[in-house]
């Protein structure tokens, strides 16, 4: 049987945001209630008293908080190492025969200068790879022959080594995320490991993204 609590539960399940904002209590329950009164009223076909629903937000909201942040945060505050690298370059390529012999070249490249970023990731119809830039020319020669469907210059990369329980903690690369969209962040490419995640963005916002994830330490 569906009670009040239950539809209220289910209706802000399927709103992330609206879901973390509770949990941290920034929503307004009264206010809330009477946007999603008709959603509610629809899904019981009755009406229901807006005191009802605020009650049921009441309720949720300090379970959520509860559930949602608890062991997140205690991962987040043993946040690791944060490394920063800038004037990277970021390619796409669509895959191909040739594409991946080509890498190989690049990554002898790479061996030779020790010091430069290098990243690539490969999907079902591209790959991508991200270079310091003093490396621009060399994946240009080598990529000639290749179809190159994006790049981007002037990024910068931040690299977060998360404690090794992230992989058994659900929410904690959304709940990073999350902070860095409310920033107004652009990620341009995330690449991860199983304990460590390397996001890329505008050297423009660079410093933005840095204090954000930094910030979460201290939760």
């Amino acid at each position: 049987m569906k009670t009040i609590s239950s539809v209220v539960e289910e209706y802000i399940k399927k709103k992330p945001f609206l879901q973390s904002a509770l949990a941290q209590g920034i929503i307004n329950l009264t206010s809330l209630s009477r946007i999603i009164k008709p959603e509610i009223q629809e899904e019981l076909s009755k009406d229901i008293r807006n005191g009802a629903i605020v009650m049921a937000l009441k309720r949720l909201s300090d379970d959520l908080e509860f559930r949602a942040t608890h062991k997140i945060v205690k991962v987040l505050k043993n946040i690791g190492e944060i490394t920063v690298r800038s004037s990277l370059t970021d390619y796409t390529f669509l895959a191909s025969d040739t594409v991946l012999h080509q890498q190989a070249k690049l990554l002898e490249a790479v061996n030779v200068n020790h010091d430069v970023f290098y990243t690539s990731s490969r999907g079902v119809n591209e790959i991508n790879i991200v270079v310091s830039n003093i490396l621009d020319d060399v994946v240009e020669e080598l990529f000639r022959a290749e179809k190159c469907t994006q790049k981007a210059e002037n990024l910068s990369s931040i690299t977060v080594k998360l404690p090794a329980e992230n992989v058994s903690v659900p929410g904690i690369y959304y709940f990073i995320f999350q902070r860095l969209a409310w920033e107004g962040i652009v990620l341009y490419e995330v690449i991860s490991t199983t304990n460590e995640f390397t996001i890329l963005v505008d050297d423009d916002q660079v410093d933005v993204a840095f204090k954000t994830i930094k910030d979460l330490k201290t939760l």
